[in-house]
């Protein structure tokens, strides 16, 4: 990385455009180009001016985030785009729809009481997202002192690389799927490919704030016709039901004999900075279903789960990654990958048909 990142910051509170540019200034990879304070200023800027990366207001004046989005994909569909809304249903059930058209992840306002507080929480979150869109490590400090990632070899084999355990010979219980920067949108394609008289229960861990993870849910049942909410601590797994992670909770999985399975949600430390994780879902997983476990490692920034896949794959469970190419950020799946963790590494558009092969769809899922 040579150069700077380059970010738009576009908000319609001059209070809040000063304090997400002073929070993200503090990052020597990163370069806050400009400012405004609508949507139509931004395009306007943005003729003008080259940028990397947009933190882009949900309710302006003039002209408002989607729209503004909208034109920013079609205008410059190389730029990212982040979403910062509110923490309200209004505005969790907009950010939803831009995420839906392209927004590569959402973000929500700090509400912290001091401008330090509110710094430190946006830092926290904000300042990694950027530079991992950008393709900067997390830890990276100064630009041109880091190394380039080593890359994995694009996968040709449409299996990936082949893992010495053989396929499924009984079908899986249970469905874990982990996901972060792109997730909604990937979570979509898979669940719809899957139809919604798919049987096997269905447990996501996707990287959003509270709020937005109930949104998320609403929206996936309305998409792909499945039973989908946000799970509650103690209630039973059902079968044909997808269980989100509420934002805020870990999500873990018990056994409570006769095969019945309990979620609970804690507030345990995070994980990989993260709560909910992936994490403390696979590990659980891993000790309910052992082999009878089927995990979909997601696009996604960073590498939460890569200990809890792990314990998956010893515990003889199967393991689906998606490819680098149709990842919004190879993270998550690429740090599994790195560790020839998973069984496949397909792209997004194949991973849907291929758990309904791998859970024998036909024989017993009605």
């Amino acid at each position: 990385m040579s150069k700077k990142v380059r970010v738009l910051v576009v908000d319609d509170s001059a209070i809040v455009r000063g304090l997400l540019s002073k929070t993200l200034q503090q990052d020597d990879c990163i370069e806050v180009a400009g400012s405004a304070m609508h949507g139509e200023a931004a395009l306007s800027w943005m003729s003008k001016n080259q940028v990397d990366v947009v933190v882009l207001d949900v309710e302006m004046p003039v002209m408002d985030g989607l729209e503004t989005l909208k034109n920013i994909q079609r205008d410059y569909p190389a730029v990212k785009v982040i979403m910062a809304s509110g923490l309200t249903s209004s505005g969790a059930k907009i950010t939803m729809q831009a995420l839906s058209l392209g927004a590569a992840e959402c973000i929500a306002k700090p509400t912290a009481k001091s401008a330090s507080e509110a710094m430190a929480t946006v830092a926290k979150e904000l300042i990694p997202l950027v530079k991992g869109l950008a393709g900067i490590p997390r830890d990276s400090k100064k630009i041109g002192n880091n190394p380039p990632p080593a890359r994995r070899p694009l996968v040709t084999n449409p299996f990936g690389k082949a893992r010495k355990t053989p396929e499924p010979v009984v079908p899986p219980k249970l469905l874990v799927i982990g996901s972060s920067t792109g997730g909604p949108n990937a979570l979509n394609k898979v669940l719809c490919d899957l139809g919604p008289d798919f049987s096997i229960p269905i447990l996501i861990v996707q990287h959003m704030p509270p709020m937005f993870t109930e949104i998320l849910a609403k929206h996936l049942q309305q998409d792909t016709g499945r039973t989908t909410k946000e799970a509650k601590h103690g209630e039973f797994v059902q079968a044909g039901t997808t269980y989100v992670a509420p934002g805020g909770y870990h999500m873990i999985v018990r056994e409570l004999g006769d095969e019945q399975m309990q979620l609970e949600l804690n507030e345990e430390p995070e994980e990989h900075y993260c709560r909910p994780s992936v994490n403390p879902m696979f590990r659980s997983a891993s000790k309910v279903a052992g082999k009878r476990i089927l995990a979909v490692m997601l696009t996604g920034m960073g590498s939460d789960g890569l200990e809890g896949t792990r314990e998956i794959v010893e515990a003889g469970g199967y393991v689906l990654a998606q490819d680098e190419q149709s990842s919004v950020v190879w993270g998550m799946p690429g740090a599994i990958a790195a560790e020839d963790l998973p069984h496949e590494i397909l792209p997004l558009n194949q991973i849907g048909s291929r758990i309904k092969k791998l859970c024998h769809i036909k024989a017993i899922c009605k």
